[in-house]
């Protein structure tokens, strides 16, 4: 057999897919010491070990055998799959709403590059179609991409250019902006554009995927389904982030973006809002408002684009025994902002205090934020919070440490003004602060005890 055939495969998986005559695309029948087994046998990554040959069984999902568990493999069938996702022409529907898609590298709707291990996005309008057709019963979707980069590579100078494209969409008529995004930090471009992006007329959703299109647990159609008439037919005229409720596929909320958090690795239902409750649900055809203070949609074109950002800020996770050569590096290289998630009400140890003070002697504008995520700063409660006061650090108040982060970048943006800084800093433009925290906007249950269990049953059958 030729190598082109074993297309990934090297060394010891090489030589016995070669010995059972089994070639990459065939299907095949794999007996093992642990069971026997049924699919279709995958390239691999050009990187990936030469240990395991990978099988994509019968549900959809893949697994890796490990060849010194073989006892016999027989291919029973070739067919080399088509991973490309079909193309159809988007059709245009007159009296639909107009909505926008940009792109930045995230995996909405996707199909899998088996030889490198890299998920392709699919990004055109005819490849959404094609792949989520639903999206024709929505809207007119048009889209443009802006990046394509991973979540974690994104960032102000981002963040400005897409404040800045949305905004021109804004004024050119757009009913709707979606921004396909990854989910790692989907959270810190949606306080960044709600902050650079003030007074929208128009819903601006962001939105993820937490397993790609080629999975079939994927939540990539559902999330643009619901992004794509949140866009489209919304009242709510905000930054947005739309993503899975519960882990099942009933409905979808809507985050205001200043206070959305991505709270597990792989749940679909990851994304909660912390310290106050979502601003809505949504499902196909219907949006449901949870909160009655909204920013609602209007018919003008009157947008307020403010594209700053100062990327010497950082966030200092405080922790024991902390030392204070640590805020003494970020002095001396240039940092003009420092955020601290502090423990407690906000709190860090007193070796950090001379430190502290050196910094906001020269100049540097410190805030503090707690680390429990939900709550308020307190620090005129204990000697610690009141001492650090003293010594130049600003209660940032129920600001979750990165809200804060991206606050401060945009604040340090426009204005080194200390007086002008903390105006900016501590004036809510859309709930990043709030006046109270509401009775269920915390909610952590733990699982064993007889009623939280009896009150899992209801969702998990």
């Amino acid at each position: 057999m030729s190598e082109d055939i074993f297309q990934g495969y090297k060394g010891k998986a090489l030589e016995a897919l070669k010995k059972y005559n089994v070639r990459v695309w065939g299907q095949a029948t794999i007996q093992t010491t642990r069971g026997n087994f049924e699919g279709t046998v995958l390239p691999r990554a050009e990187n990936d070990d030469d240990k395991h040959i990978v099988l994509k069984i019968i549900t959809g999902y893949n697994i890796g055998i490990d060849i010194g568990t073989i006892k016999n493999m027989k291919e029973t069938g070739y067919q080399k799959a088509n991973y490309k996702i079909p193309e159809k022409e988007f059709p245009y529907t007159k009296g639909m709403p107009k909505v926008k898609l940009f792109g930045t590298g995230g995996t909405i709707a996707s199909r899998l590059d088996y030889r490198t291990g890299a998920v392709i996005p699919a990004f055109s309008p005819g490849e959404l179609y094609g792949a989520v057709p639903e999206l024709a019963d929505i809207c007119n979707l048009t889209t443009e991409k802006v990046f394509a980069v991973f979540s974690e590579n994104m960032g102000p100078e981002q963040y400005k250019a897409l404040a800045i494209a949305i905004g021109k969409e804004i004024e050119n008529g757009i009913d709707g902006i979606i921004i396909g995004h990854g989910t790692d930090t989907l959270g810190h471009t949606a306080a960044a554009l709600t902050f650079m992006i003030q007074n929208s007329p128009v819903p601006i959703v962001l939105v993820g995927s937490q397993r790609s299109s080629d999975r079939p647990s994927s939540d990539a159609a559902l999330n643009l389904i619901h992004a794509a008439y949140t866009a489209g037919h919304s009242d709510i005229a905000e930054v947005m982030v739309c993503m899975f409720g519960p882990t099942s596929d009933e409905y979808g909320f809507l985050h205001r973006g200043t206070r959305v958090r991505k709270m597990h690795s792989s749940y679909r239902s990851t994304f909660r809002t912390i310290g106050d409750v979502p601003l809505a649900t949504v499902k196909r055809g219907e949006v449901k408002a949870i909160k009655e203070n909204y920013n609602h949609r209007r018919k003008d074109k009157k947008v307020k684009i403010l594209p700053y950002f100062e990327e010497k800020v950082t966030i200092v996770y405080y922790y024991p025994n902390m030392q204070p050569d640590i805020i003494d590096s970020l002095v001396d290289n240039g940092y003009k902002g420092i955020v601290i998630a502090g423990t407690g009400l906000g709190h860090v140890n007193k070796p950090l205090y001379d430190a502290i003070e050196r910094a906001s002697a020269k100049g540097i504008h410190i805030y503090m934020t707690v680390q429990t995520l939900w709550g308020y700063v307190h620090m005129f409660v204990y000697d610690t919070g009141r001492d650090l006061m003293d010594k130049g650090v600003i209660p940032a108040e129920n600001m979750l440490p990165e809200i804060a982060y991206i606050k401060l970048g945009w604040a340090l943006g426009q204005t080194n003004d200390p007086k002008k800084v903390k105006e900016i800093m501590l004036t809510p433009i859309n709930d990043e602060i709030t006046t109270k925290e509401p009775y269920n906007g915390y909610l952590i249950y733990q699982g064993g005890v007889p009623e939280v269990e009896e009150f899992i049953k209801n969702f998990r059958k």
